[in-house]
């Protein structure tokens, strides 16, 4: 254990799960490294990933984006790409931009419209292993280029439950001021909290924690997080 990290959990208590305004407090009073640390979520939830209906995904609007600089790549027929560039998307293309891609990947999102998904599909080894294959469901595969171009750079997160049914995600620079870190985990995990299958019985999240690119997890009381 580094010396950072020693210093750090002097006033930490491993076991007491802290209020938001807590958390968020005492991360950012933490020694800090030589950049700007990603804020990072970890939601632990009573589901069983394997079975389809169980599923927990989709995409959340940062309220004050998410710090970091977002690269669009679109697909469209020629007739909409000056839209979509207009729009402020970095790529956009048909064949050539598949093109492109199968030799470098240079961008965070990936929208298509649905006309397009027959070139995009044929994407499907490259663009899936890295999440980011269209879907309509995160809004990525639409009519409404201008649209989706615009909530993508402002700063949208996906969510979805990996295997052991964690959703993990980073969410904004611990830069941010105290208010927007702590508008933006609500924005977050509320979103997570609602997306509750039907079919789930008893409680829905077992656990969250907060913690920043090089630092411990902090819990939240969970009282607090169903009410976000």
């Amino acid at each position: 254990m580094g010396k950072r990290l020693k210093n750090i959990l002097k006033n930490f208590d491993r076991n007491k799960c802290y209020a938001l305004k807590e958390a968020v407090a005492f991360l950012k009073k933490a020694p800090t490294l030589h950049f700007d640390e990603t804020l990072e979520v970890a939601i632990n939830l009573n589901i069983d990933p394997r079975k389809t209906d169980q599923n927990v995904r989709g995409m959340v609007a940062m309220p004050h984006g998410t710090g970091k600089t977002i690269r669009v790549a679109v697909f469209c027929k020629e007739a909409k790409v000056s839209e979509a560039l207009a729009a402020g998307a970095d790529l956009a293309g048909a064949e050539d931009l598949a093109g492109k891609i199968q030799q470098s990947i240079d961008f965070d999102v990936c929208i298509a419209t649905p006309d397009m998904m027959g070139v995009v599909g044929r994407l499907g080894k490259i663009l899936g292993p890295k999440g980011l294959m269209p879907n309509p469901k995160l809004g990525t595969v639409t009519t409404d280029i201008v649209a989706a171009v615009k909530n993508a750079k402002s700063g949208q997160v996906e969510f979805r439950t990996e295997k052991a049914g964690i959703v993990h995600a980073g969410l904004c620079k611990l830069s941010f001021s105290q208010e927007k870190i702590e508008e933006t985990v609500k924005a977050f995990v509320g979103a997570v909290v609602h997306a509750r299958p039907s079919g789930i019985k008893g409680s829905y999240v077992k656990k969250v924690s907060l913690s920043t690119t090089m630092g411990p997890g902090i819990k939240l009381d969970l009282g607090e997080v169903n009410s976000f």
